[in-house]
């Protein structure tokens, strides 16, 4: 599948970096570049894209402005670019799939564009799944008769139960219990529970220290998610899989992870 990209940069130069890295993904296709916030408002709406590069500081409409002129049609999914990490959060409030701080680096544009091919098989998936249990014994037998035939018991009570969160400038007590998954950007965490969305700010490996890894588990290198909020598994032709969690979301186990993942399924 391709996804078709347009780039917006008041930059000329910062468009060509981002156009120069992007190269080495095949399945992402360019299909515009605007300098300004007008012009992208317009070519979104012509082009209708699945993905915008979009940078924040642009004279006249500025990223934030950009999003806010689509509020009447099925927006793409935004990652800004920004040469300032003061945006980060709001980025998130505005709903921004992630974002990338200037100069990009090829890390973290990977990282990225594995985030978007999730979101938009979180859009485009339908059709039948199997039970957890069922497809991660079809696709990760050993793994499965290992959980069968039990593992090292946790001690559970050293793990946290709740967590206080920092956002907007308010403290939220969060229970672990409500966490359906986690997601990396950068240095930040994103929390997703039943109603709400919160920002962290805290390394994936030190939050995995806090959390009980009989129920939560690395499934990507940038993705955490609580295994008793699973439903569902939905197999891929090249081996990875997708969970659909009780949200509806679906997430992709890369195959590093998936045997991680059955080992402690219960």
């Amino acid at each position: 599948m391709s996804i078709r990209t347009i780039l917006v940069d008041d930059e000329p130069l910062a468009i060509q970096g981002l156009e120069l890295r992007l190269q080495a993904h095949d399945d992402v296709e360019i299909i515009a570049k605007c300098q300004n916030g007008r012009e992208a408002i317009s070519a979104i709406k012509t082009h209708k894209p699945d993905l915008v590069f979009l940078d924040i500081q642009m004279p006249g409409f500025d990223g934030f402005s950009v999003v806010q002129g689509l509020m009447d049609v099925e927006p793409p999914l935004f990652v800004f670019v920004t040469a300032y990490s003061d945006h980060a959060i709001r980025a998130f409030e505005a709903q921004a799939t992630d974002y990338l701080m200037k100069p990009v680096e090829e890390s973290r544009l990977a990282d990225t564009l594995d985030r978007v091919r999730q979101r938009l098989s979180e859009r485009q998936s339908a059709g039948e799944a199997e039970k957890l249990k069922e497809a991660l014994a079809e696709h990760a037998p050993e793994a499965a008769a290992e959980m069968a035939d039990g593992g090292d018991a946790v001690n559970a009570s050293r793990f946290e139960k709740m967590i206080n969160i920092k956002d907007q400038g308010q403290i939220f007590r969060v229970d672990v219990d409500t966490i359906e998954r986690i997601d990396a950007a950068g240095d930040y965490m994103v929390i997703y529970t039943g109603d709400r969305n919160l920002i962290l700010r805290e390394t994936m490996k030190d939050l995995e220290k806090r959390l009980d890894p009989r129920r939560f588990q690395r499934i990507h290198r940038s993705t955490i998610v609580n295994l008793d909020l699973v439903k569902q598994v939905k197999p891929h032709t090249n081996g990875e899989c997708f969970l659909v969690l009780d949200s509806g979301a679906n997430v992709k186990v890369s195959r590093s992870y998936r045997d991680v993942v059955a080992r402690f399924v219960h």
